[in-house]
């Protein structure tokens, strides 16, 4: 298993627009996460112009699929996406844990 990060860069005109098909895009990402594809989405803040996407699984190819036919991306609310590996090391659902110290829970109550 491996991570995955959907990067959407929004267009100006998002916001305005995303009513149009917010609900099919919602219906397809919660499709994705009852699947176990999707872990997380959602938009960043302040401003409004980015939103990522986090997948797990073999390959980049759930994500991409994803995006293409995505009806925020089929509509050009999203100018522009990107997949990229996020190397987990640190977390219960780390890809790659590393240094993770036997105590770590006696630490953590310290």
């Amino acid at each position: 298993m491996r991570h995955f990060l959907l990067f959407y860069e929004y267009g100006p005109d998002f916001e305005i627009r995303r009513a149009e098909v917010r609900e099919q895009h919602l219906a397809r990402a919660w499709t994705a996460s009852a699947r176990g594809d999707l872990v997380l989405a959602g938009a960043l803040a302040e401003p409004l112009d980015t939103g990522l996407l986090l997948f797990k699984g073999d390959s980049a190819v759930t994500a991409e699929q994803f995006a293409r036919s995505d009806p925020y991306v089929t509509n050009g609310l999203v100018e522009a996406w990107r997949v990229r590996e996020w190397i987990t090391a640190v977390g219960d659902d780390a890809a790659s844990p590393a240094g993770k110290p036997s105590d770590t829970k006696e630490k953590a109550h310290e």
